[in-house]
């Protein structure tokens, strides 16, 4: 029976999460499967891949094919790299315990590269907080100081329109003081009309003497 190393999807729309399956390759992709060796996570940074290095060794030993994600997915857990070394064991090439040592060393490097790159990842995640963060600050500093601008304008109006008023005031004041100052002639007039009652006063004589000449009759 031909046995093909796959992932089956799993999760809800829009949202997949694969189980790593060792099934036959007659079988329909989501159907029924031999065992089940691993699962992948592609939505995380970096994806999470979980796998049981030692079933996924065998299946390949034994002649599971994989498919061309699960081929990737097992060359980046080292599954390959040691099925590599186990023919070198074959041939004579190595001995087990070289094939131990070079797996180990290649874990170990693989490990560390990845532990960079995650470092890397949270750095990088860490300065796009930061400049969201100064970014904000900026915009509402912008909108704070716009604020500001448009209250502005608001008291100098007020400022004018105490202005305006007390230019009416003074314009009122200076109208009534004029006024004053025209009525001020007619008085004078008045002043100057009262010669002419002395005028009648001064007539009053003549009437005595017209008193004294009615004896002559």
């Amino acid at each position: 029976m031909a046995t093909r190393i796959r992932l089956q999807r799993h999760g809800r729309s829009k949202r997949p999460f694969y189980y790593i399956v060792v099934s036959d390759s007659r079988a329909r992709r989501d159907g029924k499967f031999i065992d089940r060796i691993g699962d992948y996570n592609p939505l995380t940074v970096p994806a999470t891949i979980n796998l049981n290095f030692d079933k996924a060794f065998e299946w390949v030993m034994s002649g599971a094919q994989p498919t061309e994600t699960c081929s990737r997915i097992l060359s980046y857990k080292g599954v390959l790299y040691k099925k590599h070394l186990a023919r070198g064991v074959r041939k004579g090439a190595l001995t087990p315990e070289e094939m131990e040592t070079k797996m180990q060393e290649w874990l170990e490097a693989k490990t560390a590269k990845i532990a960079a790159k995650v470092d890397k990842l949270n750095s990088e995640k860490q300065a796009e907080k930061a400049k969201r963060l100064a970014d904000e600050k900026v915009k509402k500093e912008a909108y704070a100081a716009a604020l500001i601008a448009q209250e502005t304008p608001a008291e100098e109006e007020v400022a004018e329109e105490v202005a305006t008023e007390e230019t009416v005031e003074e314009n009122t004041a200076n109208v009534e003081s004029s006024e004053s100052i025209e009525e001020a002639p007619a008085a004078e007039e008045v002043a100057e009309e009262a010669p002419a009652a002395e005028e009648v006063a001064e007539e009053a004589p003549a009437a005595e003497e017209t008193s004294d000449e009615t004896p002559a009759e």
